[in-house]
């Protein structure tokens, strides 16, 4: 499915999950995490975003974090284009790290802070980098050991976190443990880092109920949190609201479009996104940028982003189209008369 904007504006909670190229591993060794770390913390003071849980893996990394003045986007460019170009130098490899960009979502704080503290916190578990919650303690690449007191950390808001389960540092600190051992066999949580109304509401049942009642169901991919919740982001940071089945409508159209017209000019679409000037590719992206315009009604910045290039290009393609077709209908009045 085509991907959407960022949803951001400062001082929102987001889960950031981000993976290795190809299911590859981001870090090799205790050195490369040493990197991460100090890197994600340094960039967290100057930017003044807050990170209240974080988790490394082999092959991806878990951030739960409240954005600062610069936003997300800038926020995790910077970071990981830095750690990107320190890892090749010291591996000696070339070319991309990361999968695509990273995936980010919006999350209702209310309902799910506490949930995602435990499921960020217990993924070195669930990945069996640890044999259990004592381990976990002093786990170095993870955020629960700061929220235990084993490992010092200043730029992680331990503080904060721990408010959430009491007002004495011990007792909150033996209630959080406590969670964390509640959740511990929980496994794998799709509806924590899946989308839309089906994270929100429960599931395909529940979703089915509420529209066999027709009501009106609100819900995002981008967005943890109940229709309200989704309505609120989406009037906050300006979109359109519209409830999730005839957003995806839409995306199935998109989809439908950059298929057809991949398949009528045998390019993938990889090589389409990539900004690409190769044989055909030109021509295709005009004709894709031109039926999303106008038959879907979508703004040249949207379809920019779907095909990689710039609001300006979208613009140019489409003023050449009408060009060359005002110069059609002028050449066969021409030859009529």
């Amino acid at each position: 499915m085509p991907r959407q904007a960022r949803l951001d504006i400062p001082g929102t909670l987001h889960h950031v999950n981000l993976r290795g190229i190809e299911k590859r591993r981001i870090f090799d060794d205790d050195r490369d995490c040493e990197n991460f770390v100090e890197r994600l913390g340094n960039l967290v003071e100057e930017t003044e975003t807050k990170i209240y849980a974080w988790s490394l893996l082999t092959n991806h990394a878990h951030l739960l974090l409240r954005s600062g003045p610069l936003g997300l986007p800038k926020f995790m460019r910077r970071f990981l284009t830095g750690y990107a170009v320190t890892y090749n130098l010291r591996h000696f490899r070339h070319g991309h790290l990361f999968q695509n960009r990273y995936h980010s979502i919006v999350c209702d704080e209310d309902v799910y802070f506490r949930e995602l503290v435990r499921y960020i916190h217990l993924n070195p578990l669930r990945a069996r980098l640890v044999s259990s919650l004592w381990e976990l303690d002093r786990y170095p690449w993870c955020g629960h050991a700061v929220l235990m007191g084993r490992i010092r950390n200043d730029w992680q808001d331990r503080d904060y976190v721990l408010s959430w389960f009491g007002k004495r540092e011990p007792d909150a600190q033996r209630a959080y443990w406590r969670y964390l051992e509640e959740g511990a066999n929980q496994g794998r949580r799709p509806e924590l880092i899946g989308g839309g109304v089906l994270r929100s509401y429960g599931g395909w049942s529940a979703v089915l109920s509420l529209r066999k009642s027709r009501e009106k169901i609100s819900g995002d991919q981008r967005i943890l949190g109940s229709g309200d919740f989704v309505k609120r982001v989406w009037k906050e940071s300006g979109e359109q609201l519209c409830d999730q089945f005839s957003l995806l409508e839409r995306n199935k159209r998109v989809e439908a479009i950059f298929e057809e017209e991949c398949q009528k000019g045998e390019l993938n679409l990889g090589e389409l996104r990539m900004g690409g000037r190769r044989g055909d590719i030109p021509r295709v992206r005009s004709e894709i940028a031109q039926r999303l315009v106008k038959t879907l009604g979508m703004s040249l910045a949207e379809v920019a982003r779907l095909l990689g290039v710039s609001t300006s290009a979208i613009s140019k393609m489409l003023h050449r189209s009408s060009q060359k077709k005002n110069k059609k209908a002028v050449n066969s009045s021409t030859k009529s008369t």
